[in-house]
């Protein structure tokens, strides 16, 4: 329920000091609501959040609905700033009254939920009578791509229009959700992703020791991935890419980063594959994925399909030129020919060529690379980014009534 607002310009108009200005702002204090709090790209984007938008005008608290890698909420040093609504029972949850507690108990002025295992936060900061309800939807699963079952289009649309504001982190996914919940595309905003772009910028010493300790040759073609080894990101098409190359007689090598389920297939299919001895480093998880793109003389999505990839936008931020896969938000981050290529989902064969075309073209990567780099910096740097999130806070918790001293 709304907090009647009360207007204030007569006083914003009069001479103040600074120091009794910041006396009199509170806070706003932000619930960030997921459905699982471990490695991810949304964890990542909501950190990225946390942290950009820092603790001068915001109280930040994470909200697991299904359970906390405790070891991730550690690392991260985020263990005093989560919760969980996880009953620690198997099966099927109900979370709604876990949620409604945790809010009371917190008493944000948002309450912002992202994606689908998080959707019943809504209901629960409304009957919390949180002033603001958020909603964002970042990405997509396998099992949707052909479109949401029945029962799901329905509790999304009810939910979407019980929320103060929708959006989506691309415009594709704006269109996508807007059809299956039956709702006008314009009823979603699109807050696009940013990257730190001192955090990931080119770094040459850094690409020349991290070749080293990979024990790859200066001159060997270095193709990269950073992701969840997931099914939906499609490695195995990145792995057999490979093998043609080398069948045509290029001295390549794959550096494939991150950790998942696939990890077991991946290797086992490198191991049966005397083209790929040799030729291919799955380092697990890192905390230096900077150096190692900076290392990449080519960065590989393969993904069936995508939201919006902060690992393209950390490789543009580096310098190096990316081959993504023709699908979800991808398209929407590289600018085909002019910082990289896209190629359709699956097509091993079109992957080695646009590899070839970059194998044999030091100019093209380099201009690939500084073009991706210029793009980074302007359309998707992370003060943006924070720019985009302050103002739809600001705006909603305004419009809501949430005034100062509250």
């Amino acid at each position: 329920m709304s907090i009647q607002i009360q207007e204030e310009a007569a006083e914003l108009v009069k001479p103040a000091s600074r120091d009794f200005v910041e006396k009199r702002m509170e806070r706003l204090r932000v619930l960030h609501v997921i459905p699982r709090l471990g490695l991810g790209g949304t964890e990542k984007g909501v950190l990225k959040v946390i942290r950009g938008l820092g603790e001068d005008g915001f109280a930040h608290r994470i909200c697991a609905v299904r359970g906390i890698d405790t070891e991730f909420a550690k690392r991260e040093g985020i263990e005093s700033k989560a919760h969980s609504a996880d009953s620690l029972r198997a099966g099927y949850q109900f979370p709604l009254f876990r949620l409604k507690k945790i809010m009371e108990d917190f008493r944000p002025h948002i309450v912002h939920s992202r994606n689908f295992g998080a959707l019943e936060a809504v209901p629960a900061a409304r009957l919390a009578r949180v002033p603001v309800a958020i909603h964002s939807e970042h990405g997509y699963e396998l099992e949707i791509l052909r479109g949401l079952p029945m029962r799901r289009r329905v509790l999304c649309r009810s939910i979407y229009e019980m929320a103060d504001a929708v959006f989506t982190v691309t415009d594709d996914l704006r269109k996508f959700h807007a059809a299956q919940s039956w709702l006008p595309a314009d009823r979603f905003r699109v807050l696009y992703n940013g990257v730190d772009t001192e955090k990931y910028s080119p770094n040459p010493l850094s690409a020349a020791q991290v070749r080293d300790e990979l024990g790859v040759p200066d001159r060997r073609f270095l193709i990269g991935s950073v992701g969840r080894l997931v099914a939906i990101k499609d490695h195995g098409t990145l792995l057999r890419a490979a093998e043609t190359l080398v069948l045509q007689g290029l001295d390549v090598h794959v550096l494939i980063v991150g950790a998942g389920p696939e990890m077991p297939n991946l290797q086992k299919y490198v191991a049966g594959s005397t083209n790929l001895t040799g030729r291919v480093t799955f380092p697990g998880d890192s905390e230096r994925v900077s150096e190692l793109l900076n290392a990449m003389d080519a960065f590989v999505l393969p993904s069936i399909c995508e939201g919006m990839s902060n690992t393209i936008l950390e490789a543009m931020a580096c310098g190096v030129p990316a081959i993504v896969t023709r699908t979800g938000g991808n398209p929407e981050l590289i600018e085909e020919g002019r910082s990289g290529y896209l190629f359709p989902p699956g097509n091993v064969e079109m992957l080695s060529t646009l590899l070839s075309r970059l194998a044999e073209s030091s100019g093209t990567r380099h201009e690939f690379g500084a073009s991706g780099r210029r793009r980074a910096v302007e359309q998707f740097s992370l003060a943006g980014m924070m720019q985009r999130y302050q103002e739809i806070y600001r705006e909603l918790a305004s419009r809501n009534g949430v005034k100062e001293g509250n």
